[in-house]
């Protein structure tokens, strides 16, 4: 509704994870840094772990796109099944096909063939698991045996896990311990500072447009404030004030707009927290207003 408003070639904060919009945030960075170091090590389980919109999933379509000519890849995007099930969609990626018939020796013994094929090709198979935490305990201990898939030099299969915090209370278990010792590299995406939010913020919309779109620095504050630095909400907040700046033919990102937006967002607390930040906002904005007129007085 509004991209012809603003000159904006697509929506610049929608909720599907386009990297296209990637922003070089310092803990996506570093989450992309760890990955890349320990798939080029050769470790057999890798962990990224993050709040719910904290960019996982965007962080995992990077690492598809950097590793499609480089490496044979698989990718499990809801791993909500059974033992038997996730070898049967591990074989389904790895370009086998398989009966409902075939017995489980038969099955591991097929995936392991498949597996030393495709490593004399491209060396290991990069296995992508997003949503890690759907995982139960035999689902994990499926895992684990494929970690056990190797030649004298090297891992057959390398996994990278992309889940949120509840990933890490399961692991604790002392059932599976094994497999928690096997992650030698793991990261925890972290939210954004108020900083970082305003990177993100102003990135999406010169990437969306090549007019300005004044976003300024008290609407960042209530923005960090509302969202709490999650990405997601921020995207949320973001294209509703972006709506609302539309309906009244506005060119900025307001303070006001802000603030209904997020009281029109059902995952964002306000009617304590409105009063809280405006009243913050407010005794910012005057006292930083009253110092410039006196100092212009002066």
């Amino acid at each position: 509704m509004y991209l012809y408003r603003f000159a904006m070639k697509k929506l610049p904060f929608g909720l599907t994870p386009d990297t296209e919009f990637f922003c070089p945030l310092t803990t996506h960075i570093e989450a992309i840094n760890v990955l890349t170091f320990a798939i080029n090590s050769g470790e057999a389980l890798i962990k990224v772990v993050g709040e719910v919109g904290t960019g996982k999933t965007l962080l995992c379509r990077l690492l598809l796109n950097d590793l499609e000519d480089k490496r044979t890849l698989a990718y499990i995007p809801y791993p909500k099944l059974t033992p038997r099930e996730l070898k049967f969609s591990l074989a389904k990626e790895l370009g086998l096909r398989i009966t409902d018939s075939c017995r489980e020796d038969q099955l591991t013994q097929r995936i392991q063939s498949r597996l030393l094929t495709l490593n004399k090709k491209n060396g290991p198979v990069v296995l992508i698991i997003d949503e890690a935490q759907q995982l139960d305990v035999e689902g994990l201990e499926t895992l684990r045996l494929f970690t056990n898939l190797e030649t004298e030099q090297q891992k057959l299969l390398q996994i990278v896990l992309f889940a949120q915090p509840e990933l890490n209370t399961l692991l604790n278990k002392p059932e599976l311990r094994q497999i928690k010792q096997r992650i030698v590299f793991s990261y925890q995406l972290t939210p954004l500072n108020s900083q970082q939010t305003y990177q993100y913020v102003t990135n999406r919309l010169s990437q969306a447009s090549s007019n300005e779109t004044r976003y300024g620095k008290l609407a960042n504050f209530l923005i960090t404030r509302y969202s709490k630095g999650i990405p997601r909400l921020v995207n949320i907040l973001c294209h509703k004030s972006l709506l609302l700046a539309y309906a009244q033919n506005k060119q900025k990102i307001s303070v006001l707009n802000i603030m209904r937006a997020a009281k029109d967002t059902e995952s964002i607390d306000t009617p304590i927290q409105n009063n809280l930040v405006l009243f913050v906002t407010l005794a910012t904005f005057f006292v930083s207003g009253s110092a410039m007129a006196i100092w212009s007085l002066s």
